[in-house]
């Protein structure tokens, strides 16, 4: 009997990176590692020259991601035994849209002395949000002009994307815009750095870049029309797209022998962290919801049609499983939010703020409705049903009574009525949502907002048993690509199903709370309205003057250095 075949999974999230070793005989995570960025997102100044940086950015350091991928393979196979097996193949995913503009050869922009000082030379994250009123123009112009690609995107174009951010680039730094060969989604750029090649991903395209496999991009008299003098819009995008579960190529030699790997070790193109999360969690056809909790939330299903769902951020033949049409949704902040309240009431810090278990054991002991508390989960923007990224938190019902687990579980009440919204608009439209599986940090971390979200679906919801779904995930792609012969998959669903985690936790709803939050829930929706669609104006014009004000800081700052 041979040695086992063994894959990589290198998954790079918003805050750090994780990888597994998985073993593909029996589904088992023979190591892990996990690695924070060293510099983590960057919104607060420049790295190079500290300038500081306008509201709503959101950049990265490349390199950083590239050592750290380095330092995670090292992580996962230091010591193996020659007894463990042998690595045939390596997935790769990260966050999208994150884009790195990069020069003729790949390198990055932003590590060329020229242009270190340019912010629009240095990647934009996903989260980077300053791109609005670009997006907001290329949304309006699609409506005019009737265009049919925008059904695909639960008819509004997010900030988030390809387009907005490679259009701000152009209209606020040409010439960093003339400098950029193309605009590269970080998941491809890794790949790229892996192999030698650039073989870019047909998955990220399709949702991130308003590309389908049918039609190409949106022609460029669309652009044109909203932008004029924009020009060709396939000039910064992919040479060459690559279906999701294909191989890139082989991992380079000198990087093979610095990482201690054979020879022949097969790369898969990049792919997505939370789509990865879906064969990872081991869903492999339709019938099942895939919730990523994190940082944000990803919702995702796949079905055998197409249906113009109002409200997701996407859906594309092939997007997520080939052979299904995948399905996306999602929230713009979870783990970000609490994590905000955390540190506002000083946990971490060294001060005597409640840390996250306190608060969760406190708000649990709370009933439905009974913080007489309703919030809308915007602190990020709203990514769906809404897609206003212009949008911001609104807390109703606050009163002197109001305490700090009174607040807490009504931010989980709001990721739960979130996620209801999102489940209404795809089960309005006929696609099915008979259960959930919740993935990622919070759904480890949080029981409460696990059970929450049953009680308000009256779904159960599964977690499963493995803390690094979405690395999972990606080294199943890689055994896809790697193929049978050496030892690995014909095909994500086939590797899915044989491959899948166990449960860890199963939550299942009570009628009595399911009873109680209807009534909740049915205040939060009118909330939701009235705030996201009758008075959203009233948000946009705070956030307006916030920014105002914030952009003269900025000057002055800029005055003083």
């Amino acid at each position: 009997m041979g040695q086992p075949a063994l894959a990589i999974g290198a998954d790079f999230g918003t805050a750090g990176a994780r990888a597994v070793l998985l073993d593909l005989g029996s589904g088992e995570e023979l190591a892990v590692s996990e690695i924070p960025y060293r510099q983590g997102v960057i919104d607060r100044t420049l790295p190079e020259g500290g300038e500081p940086l306008p509201p709503d950015w959101a950049l990265f350091d490349p390199l950083d991601y590239a050592d750290v991928l380095c330092r995670l393979v090292t992580g996962v196979t230091a010591g193996l035994p020659a007894s463990a097996g042998h690595v045939i193949g390596i997935g790769v995913d990260a966050t999208s849209c994150s884009v790195v503009p990069v020069a003729a050869g790949g390198e990055p922009l932003c590590t060329l002395p020229a242009w270190r000082a340019r912010r629009h030379a240095w990647p934009k994250l996903w989260k980077h949000h300053s791109a609005q009123y670009v997006a907001d123009r290329l949304t309006e112009v699609a409506r005019e002009r009737g265009e049919a690609f925008l059904g695909r995107y639960g008819g509004r174009i997010s900030s988030e994307w390809f387009f907005p951010k490679l259009i701000q680039i152009w209209l606020e730094d040409r010439a960093v815009y003339e400098a950029t060969s193309e605009l590269v989604e970080v998941t491809d750029w890794l790949v790229w750095y892996l192999t030698g090649a650039e073989v870019r991903s047909s998955g990220p395209a399709a949702y991130k870049a308003m590309w389908s496999p049918e039609g190409g991009l949106p022609g460029r008299d669309y652009f044109e029309q909203a932008f004029p003098g924009f020009g060709d819009p396939g000039a910064r995008f992919a040479r060459r797209l690559a279906p999701l579960g294909t191989p890139a190529g082989e991992l380079r030699a000198d990087l093979a022998e610095r990482l201690g790997l054979p020879g022949g070790v097969v790369v898969a193109v990049g792919n997505v962290d939370s789509f990865v999360s879906f064969p990872g969690a081991g869903a492999s056809g339709p019938g099942t919801y895939v919730m990523v909790v994190g940082t944000s939330v990803c919702d995702m299903v796949v079905a055998e049609e197409m249906r113009p769902v109002p409200g997701i951020t996407g859906v594309a033949r092939d997007g997520i499983l080939p052979g299904y049409f995948g399905y996306e949704a999602g929230q713009a902040a979870v783990g970000d939010m609490l994590g905000w309240y955390l540190g506002l009431l000083g946990a971490g810090q060294g001060a005597a703020g409640p840390g996250f278990g306190e608060l969760e054991t406190a708000a649990a002991q709370l009933r439905p409705g009974e913080t007489g508390l309703v919030a809308l989960d915007w602190w990020n923007g709203n990514r769906s049903i809404l897609g206003d990224d212009t949008l911001s938190a609104v807390v109703a019902g606050l009163t002197l009574q109001t305490t700090r687990a009174d607040l807490y579980r009504c931010m989980l009440e709001a990721v739960a009525f979130g996620n209801q919204a999102v489940i209404d608009s795809f089960t309005r439209e006929g696609v099915a949502v008979p259960g959930i599986v919740a993935c990622g940090g919070i759904a480890e971390k949080s029981p409460l907002l696990m059970q929450m979200i049953a009680d308000v679906s009256s779904l159960a919801v599964r977690v499963p048993a493995s803390s690094h779904v979405p690395a999972r995930g990606a080294a199943l792609f890689g055994a896809v690509a790697a193929g049978p012969g050496r030892g690995g998959f014909a095909d994500i669903s086939q590797a899915a199903a044989l491959l899948a985690p166990p449960v860890g936790r199963e939550y299942r709803p009570s009628p009595g709370a399911h009873a109680a939050y209807r009534r909740v829930y049915a205040l939060w929706t009118a909330l939701h309205d009235q705030m996201g669609r009758g008075r959203a104006d009233l948000l946009h014009e705070l956030k307006d003057l916030r920014m105002g004000v914030v952009a003269q800081r900025l000057d002055q700052a800029k005055e003083a250095m």
